[in-house]
């Protein structure tokens, strides 16, 4: 079987390119294939290999104070996703281009799985408000699938989110808004930049829909969350759409 991972983490980083070449030489040494972003802002990996090998490559990671609390999701595939190893330094290791969104003076509030299942299984959060979900993902990825009733916007880019959100901004003043991503990443720079415009009432899912479906499962989700490899898509069991040549079971 081969181990996939996906993880992020916001944090200074004096010479991207320095850490690049690290992780490139660590990625290159267990014969990881997928992508790794840094940037000044912190990092972003998408990779996939042999189980020793990725942590191997975690390992170093995990021991640097720059990314304590590195959060790691981990799913199984029989074929490996990806195709070659790229390793990119980038202005964010997400586009978004606004001010008042980086995690590095501070992260957006959160709401765990396990607290999302059960305001969704009540109806509403805990002071009995309406919880609207904010999908701050593209429509190829919502087209795979979303929570159900979720807020989303008809983007190809998240550069293009906060134009689209504007119509729905006075709307969603009464709700408490939870935005989610696939991992994190962008779900927590808007709510770090609708809560510095005045949007108080905006929380991230901690850990995005993949560590919903990894603590929770698909309560309140319909469908697969798209992924950006040959897998296309995971259900809530974390079971790959495509797995090598062909659909999964």
């Amino acid at each position: 079987m081969v181990t996939n991972i996906a993880a992020y983490h916001f944090a200074a980083i004096d010479d991207p390119d320095a850490l690049a070449g690290r992780l490139r030489r660590c990625a290159e040494a267990g014969a990881l294939l997928g992508t790794v972003l840094v940037a000044g802002e912190g990092i972003n990996l998408f990779l996939a290999g042999d189980d020793g090998a990725v942590e191997d490559f975690l390992a170093p990671l995990r021991v640097d104070p720059r990314f304590a609390g590195l959060q790691v999701k981990y799913s199984r595939s029989t074929a490996q996703p990806f195709a070659r190893l790229k390793v990119k330094v980038k202005p964010e290791i997400i586009s978004f281009r606004r001010e008042d969104a980086s995690p590095l003076s501070g992260r957006a509030p959160a709401v765990a799985p396990t607290e999302l299942a059960r305001w969704i299984a009540q109806g509403h959060d805990d002071a009995g408000k309406r919880v609207v979900l904010l999908d701050t993902r593209n429509r190829e990825e919502v087209a795979h699938g979303t929570f159900a009733g979720a807020l989303a916007l008809p983007i190809d880019n998240f550069t293009e989110l906060p134009e689209a959100l504007a119509p729905h901004r006075e709307a969603l003043a009464d709700a408490t808004v939870v935005s989610f991503c696939t991992g994190g990443i962008r779900c927590e720079k808007a709510a770090l930049w609708l809560r510095a415009g005045g949007m108080d009432n905006v929380l991230q899912l901690d850990g995005g829909i993949l560590g919903y479906f990894e603590q929770v499962g698909g309560q309140g989700y319909e469908g697969r969350c798209f992924v950006f490899d040959d897998r296309i898509a995971l259900d809530p069991s974390l079971a790959p759409l495509v797995d090598g040549m062909g659909r999964a079971a």
